[in-house]
């Protein structure tokens, strides 16, 4: 049995309705608004600071926990 759609074109309907689909996508596109280009920078830097920050951060407390780790060990044996 041929596959249909809702509407019963089959494959062929699909076929028919990707035109259809790509000029919503563009009509949807047209609509957004988009950032400006020093929106843009602003944002990727920020982006930058903080994922440094953090990843000092982290670093911070994995030597923290790795040291305490250290000691516990000593301590055992």
């Amino acid at each position: 049995m041929a596959r249909t759609t809702e509407n019963g074109d089959g494959i062929g309907g699909w076929i028919r309705s990707v035109p259809e689909f790509v000029n919503q996508v563009k009509a949807e596109t047209a609509k957004v608004s988009w950032p400006t280009r020093k929106e843009t920078m602003m944002t990727s830097i920020m982006v930058v600071i903080m994922t440094t920050v953090l990843g000092l951060f982290f670093l911070g407390v994995d030597q923290a926990f790795n040291t305490l780790a250290q000691l516990l060990l000593k301590l055992v044996a």
